[in-house]
């Protein structure tokens, strides 16, 4: 019960907060996205920045730790789409967007704050190390699958793909962040003590700024119909993920106590809101995916205090 109520409550009291004064305290839209886009373009980039310029990578960096992640992470996506196309009869757009977001955990709001009231700030170097490559692969990933679903299996035009990919990859400001992080580190080149400074100020306002505004988004998703395929998407999310990377980390590649932390904690957070946003990119399962936000959020409660408990 304590992990619950130390780890876990603050970090869903304070996205809490955030829907409260959304719904009742006249908290409007134009100020929840004003937040979000503070969060997720400037404060979020920074704290990427940061902690991965400063990441000790030959520490951090372990073939054993992406791929019990990573292979959860693509199990899901495979299940999902089958899931729903085969079982729902979903169309294969609609798949590829209800697999995406059983793919994309919310591994930045949810997993870093959790992680790091669990364990302690130093035990978040496996969490950088898996989200340097989480939006750049599943972008790729995903943008690829749904040209492909569009295209009916055909590639017929390989040039314009590639370019519509590194443009959705490169819109994101937080893969610039990742991306400016990892140029820092592998050139070891020094951050300037005022540029630091700054970056820090900024960086330190990245979680509770979103996951205020978290809560102020999660107020527009509706839990309406397609329970079914909601249900499916929220158990491959926090349940059959974080199983998968427990399994292959624990007994297939041997990861170490913090590594093991880091990897299944991350794998058992609820799709992120770049799941609608994804959806939302292509105009398909948009009630899905934001229903599967919103709900797979609450439900996340109980299943990360439960690997909280499992977890050595």
């Amino acid at each position: 019960m304590s992990a619950l109520l130390d780890v876990i409550l603050p970090v869903f009291l304070v996205i809490g907060f955030g829907y409260a004064a959304a719904r009742w305290l006249g908290f409007s839209e134009a100020a929840v996205d004003g937040l979000m886009r503070f969060a997720q373009s400037f404060a979020v980039p920074c704290l990427l920045f940061k902690s991965i310029a400063g990441l000790d990578m030959a520490m951090a960096a372990e073939w054993g730790l992406f791929l019990s992640f990573y292979i959860g992470a693509f199990s899901c996506y495979v299940l999902g789409y089958l899931g729903a196309r085969h079982i729902f009869g979903r169309p294969p757009e609609d798949a590829v967007a209800i697999g995406f977001a059983c793919l994309f955990s919310n591994s930045l709001l949810l997993g870093v704050p959790i992680t790091e009231r669990a364990y302690g700030e130093a035990a978040l170097a496996g969490n950088f190390s898996i989200i340097a490559l989480h939006s750049p692969m599943f972008y790729t990933f995903g943008i690829i699958m749904m040209e492909l679903a569009r295209s009916h299996g055909r590639l017929t035009h390989p040039a314009r793909l590639a370019g519509q990919i590194v443009k959705g990859i490169l819109r994101q400001p937080m893969v610039l962040g990742v991306l400016s992080g990892l140029a820092f580190n592998l050139l070891h080149l020094p951050v300037p003590t005022i540029l630091g400074g700054a970056v820090d100020l900024l960086a330190k306002a990245a979680v509770p700024a979103s996951l205020f505004g978290l809560g102020g988004v999660l107020l527009r998703y509706r839990p309406e119909g397609d329970m079914k395929t909601i249900a499916m998407v929220c158990a491959l999310s926090i349940v059959v993920h974080p199983a998968i990377t427990y399994g292959l980390g624990r007994w297939g590649f041997g990861l170490t106590v913090d590594q093991l932390r880091s990897a299944v904690l991350t794998s058992s957070m609820a799709p992120g809101v770049n799941a609608y946003l994804f959806a939302h990119l292509y105009g398909v399962a948009k009630r899905v995916n934001a229903s599967a936000v919103l709900i797979a959020t609450a439900l996340s409660m109980l299943t990360i205090w439960g690997w909280l408990h499992i977890l050595p």
